[in-house]
């Protein structure tokens, strides 16, 4: 065969392939891998212009997939001040005391993200209770869901918000018995009156940061990421600019939205996007929503939450979405359907069994946060894909006194994350973090999977294989893409990751800081410890 551009060497092999489990060496050119072996078969694979990377005993996997991620709307999402840490209101309004004033059409803007619901202290969500805090300033803090915010009175008298609205999807301005808006903007639709008027990076900022962003996420490992957004349509031709200008450090497949009210020259016009590519990223699939979060009260739940919300669907006729899914699935377009509360997930799975026989492609629900056992088997008996995030977890708490839980009520919260439940139920499990809502690290993703935290901590936990599956094999096939990416072959692209020890068999403490030798996407090399050098 041709000399490889580099050979990986010095490493146990995990490949993830039946035909040969392990190995000691790689070699990869033009992108691909071109040979799986060992160490007697490097000196047949080089050439003079091969780089010898010996990894120094590492573990070399099949590279990392975040399978939920917005790194480009994120940069956006996550600006401002980072509220994340804050746990309580004596907490919250000191760091918006201190917090930096973004000067914009001559205000100074408080922008803010991460915020946890639980910090109000099962309050409602009032600008009330941080006005004093912010000296008449505009603000718009993001709560942590990406689905809900809070905005001072500045802020809403400048987006001319004096009440409730009517909107096409399911969004609300929170009012007070007396109709006055408490600041509470819940959904995109109410959250975008606000969030239209803060301060924007520039082109050139966002290119900047995306690409830094891409680097740190290199770093801990990952070599793609499904993106579930195309962002304000934008985004492919900022894309293109770091493409012309260098390289994009993780592969990136793009899901733009469908939301309601979409007619058949929108549908169309989804369809037609799929045709845009560059060389390391592509529009691939569309995301849906069927409903919101269970803290925004707006998952669709079986039953309502204790505060009596949770009965709506987020399209206001889910027969449309369904007729969606159809026209899309004709199209041969994939979708992904974001569905949190019991209700949601139950639709999404009867709208792909309609299609019967008649299915072309495998479609994929987000989030699953509670499910009953009754629909388990169903997403192997329909083929749907399961996407979750067991970083999200954090935000519960084990003895149910957390938002999530409280609203849910005992018996919804003792089913949360049941990704062991939909594993051993024969489904495929995808995983991610959902970025920003929660940290892009690899190892977080591997470490919560396997060692679930607050609500979901009672229930089964995925093995280390299952959970490196999650982020490999299995968002390989949630893409579509399991015959060119997802395990270590000849063929197969040249996405790989190397562990400073086994992520299998590590211990979760371990692996939560386990060094990352060297990723690699595309066969370039993309992070690369300081140790690891090429010959």
């Amino acid at each position: 065969m041709p000399a490889a551009d580099t050979v990986l060497t010095g490493a146990r092999v995990r490949t993830l392939d039946p035909v040969r489990p392990e190995a000691r060496a790689v070699a990869v050119r033009d992108g691909q891998i071109t040979a799986v072996g060992d160490e007697a078969d490097v000196r047949d694979w080089r050439g003079p212009g091969t780089e010898l990377i010996d990894l120094g005993g590492a573990t070399l996997t099949p590279g990392l997939t975040d399978a939920h991620s917005h790194p480009v709307w994120g940069i956006e999402m996550a600006a401002g001040t980072d509220l994340s840490a804050v746990r309580d209101l004596e907490q919250l309004r000191a760091a918006l005391r201190t917090a930096e004033r973004t000067a914009h059409h001559n205000r100074g803007w408080v922008v803010g993200h991460g915020l946890d619901h639980n910090a109000f202290g099962g309050q409602p969500v009032d600008r009330t209770l941080i006005e004093d805090a912010l000296d008449g300033a505009p603000a718009f803090l993001r709560l942590y869901d990406g689905h809900s915010a809070l905005a001072s009175g500045p802020a809403l008298a400048a987006a001319g918000i004096t009440g409730p609205r009517t909107f096409a999807q399911r969004s609300a301005i929170v009012c007070d018995a007396d109709g006055r808006p408490t600041g509470h903007l819940v959904e995109h639709a109410a959250m975008a009156l606000v969030g239209a008027l803060v301060p924007k990076p520039t082109h050139a900022e966002r290119r900047t940061r995306l690409v830094a962003l891409l680097d740190d996420m290199a770093a801990t490992g990952l070599t793609g990421a499904h993106v579930m957004d195309l962002g304000d349509g934008d985004v492919p031709a900022l894309l293109a600019t770091v493409e012309y200008e260098g390289h994009l450090p993780l592969r990136l497949r793009l899901a733009p939205w469908c939301m309601p009210g979409a007619d058949e020259e929108e549908l169309a016009g989804l369809i037609e996007l799929q045709r845009l590519a560059g060389r390391h990223w592509q529009v691939g699939g569309v995301k849906f929503f069927m409903d919101g979060t269970v803290e925004g009260g707006t998952a669709w739940l079986e039953h309502a939450d204790c505060h009596g919300q949770g009965t709506d669907a987020f399209w206001p006729d889910p027969r449309a979405y369904a007729r969606a899914v159809r026209v899309l699935d004709a199209a041969g377009v994939r979708t992904a359907t974001h569905a949190i509360g019991d209700a949601a997930v139950r639709h999404v799975l009867d709208t792909v069994a309609a299609l019967g026989g008649q299915a072309r492609m495998r479609h994929r629900i987000e989030h699953i946060e509670t499910v009953p056992d009754d629909q388990l088997k169903r997403f192997a008996e329909l083929g749907v894909i399961a996407s979750m995030q067991p970083p999200h977890t954090a935000y519960t708490r084990a003895d149910h006194t957390d938002e999530w839980s409280r609203r849910l009520g005992e018996d919804r919260a003792g089913r949360a994350w049941r990704c062991r439940d939909l594993r051993d139920a024969g489904a495929v499990l995808a995983l991610g973090s959902d970025w920003p809502i929660a940290h892009y690290d690899a190892r977080q993703v591997l470490v919560t999977a396997r060692s679930p935290l607050g609500a979901a901590s009672a229930g089964p936990a995925l093995t280390g294989l299952m959970a490196l599956e999650g982020m490999t094999s299995h968002a390989a096939l949630a893409a579509g893409e399991q015959q060119v990416a997802g395990r270590i072959a000849p063929g197969r692209r040249a996405d790989l990751t190397a562990f400073a020890l086994d992520p299998v068999t590590a211990g979760v403490d371990e692996l939560a800081e386990a060094p990352v030798r060297l990723t690699m996407s595309g066969g370039r090399v993309t992070h690369r410890e300081s140790g690891i050098q090429g010959a």
